[in-house]
């Protein structure tokens, strides 16, 4: 690491996030439940980058959205599956 710089691994955190959720998105697709996983590390990640406010708000913001859909799609079909209410 350079001198005077103000990096920390808090900057990680929109990348790790945006990556999780994008996974998460193609397994809840494709496999299911294995996507709820990936999809609660990337929530998980894009609201700890969101609260440090020393990452990449975007990423974190499009992680965090993109990981709360690979969580909701399996649920909802389970939801719709197993008769509701």
């Amino acid at each position: 690491m350079a001198t005077g710089t103000t990096e920390s691994p808090a900057t990680l955190y929109g990348p790790v996030s945006l990556f999780f959720g994008v996974v998460g998105l193609v397994l809840a697709f494709f496999l299911g439940f294995f996507g709820i996983l990936a999809g609660a590390l990337a929530v998980t990640f894009g609201v700890l980058g969101l609260v440090s406010k020393a990452g990449k708000r975007t990423q974190c913001a499009l992680g965090l959205a993109t990981g709360a859909v690979a969580v909701l799609f399996p649920l909802g079909f389970l939801f719709l599956y197993s008769g509701g209410l």
